[in-house]
């Protein structure tokens, strides 16, 4: 797998993205929250993901791209292994819930955190089935 982010994995159906918010699970890892749905996705992968950071709690516009910016890289570094076990079509949401900038090994090692327990949080759904 290679450690890219194209834009076909990119989540920006608005529609979609709605979805994500309404009817999907979520998972906690401070500073990063993920939101999850299993769906049927428009592009011929496996996962689409998107990064957020609410402006109410990041009021610059410079900080939040830059929180938005150490996200999407962590989330590329780390995406490989959860892609080659992962089952099903998957729109993967992430907020930043905190209210400073943090650095790249606070957000990489939350990421990877939720990147683990999302793969375990849908193979022990898949068991339950």
């Amino acid at each position: 797998m290679a450690f890219s982010f194209p834009k076909k994995e990119r989540l920006s159906s608005k529609k979609l993205i709605e979805q994500v918010f309404q009817e999907g699970s979520n998972l906690k890892q401070f500073p990063l929250k993920l939101i999850y749905l299993e769906t049927s996705l428009p592009e011929n992968v496996k996962c689409q993901a998107a990064m957020a950071v609410p402006k109410k709690r990041i009021r610059l516009a410079v900080k939040r791209n830059r929180i938005k910016r150490l996200m999407r890289e962590a989330y590329r570094i780390n995406k490989g292994p959860i892609f080659n076990k992962m089952e099903g079509n998957y729109a993967l949401l992430f907020l930043y819930l905190g209210k400073e900038s943090p650095d790249y090994r606070q957000v990489e090692k939350a990421m990877k955190d939720l990147l683990l327990r999302f793969l375990k949080e849908i193979h022990d759904e898949s068991k339950d089935a």
